[in-house]
């Protein structure tokens, strides 16, 4: 066998269609576009979901779910995270300084996944129950979060 005598399988590769060409083509004439109408002239297409002027499936049917524009602001901290860290005071900023958690993100919360084989003191962060549990039978603590300057408080209406 030769480089020269290598080729495709047979069957394998096709030639593209060529439209327009005559009758003997099979796509002569109107070129597979059949008669008139604003797709059989170029340029018209309307744009994803136009349906002639009628309205839309998108709109006709009910909105419904939420999605929250806070999606992307709390990000999920491995305990195996925790356990390469080298300082033992833990909070976002130092999360945000290794590298463990977007320079971006609000919050972070430490979630159960990995195992901390010491002890940690943990402030201001989001934990869930089994992490906390894992936490504090380490020896570690975890200090509640300080409340959400942001949030308004309740006001008294008569």
């Amino acid at each position: 066998m030769k480089l020269n005598e290598i080729g495709p399988a047979p069957g394998s590769k096709r030639g593209r269609k060529r439209v327009g060409r005559g009758i003997g083509c099979g796509l002569g004439k109107t070129a597979g576009r059949g008669h008139k109408g604003q797709k059989a002239r170029a340029g018209g297409f309307h744009k994803v979901g136009f349906e002639g002027g009628q309205m839309p499936l998108q709109r006709r049917l009910p909105k419904r779910g939420f999605v929250s524009l806070a999606r992307g602001d709390t990000a999920e901290v491995r305990l195996s995270d925790l356990q390469d860290l080298p300082a033992d005071a833990i909070d976002l900023r130092v999360l945000k300084e290794a590298g463990v958690v977007s320079q971006l993100a609000r919050r972070a919360k430490v979630i159960l996944s990995g195992e901390i084989r010491r002890k940690v003191v943990l402030t201001g962060l989001l934990v869930s129950k089994g992490a906390r549990a894992a936490i504090e039978a380490q020896g570690g603590v975890v200090e509640t979060a300080p409340a959400n300057a942001a949030a308004t408080p309740a006001s008294d209406k008569d």
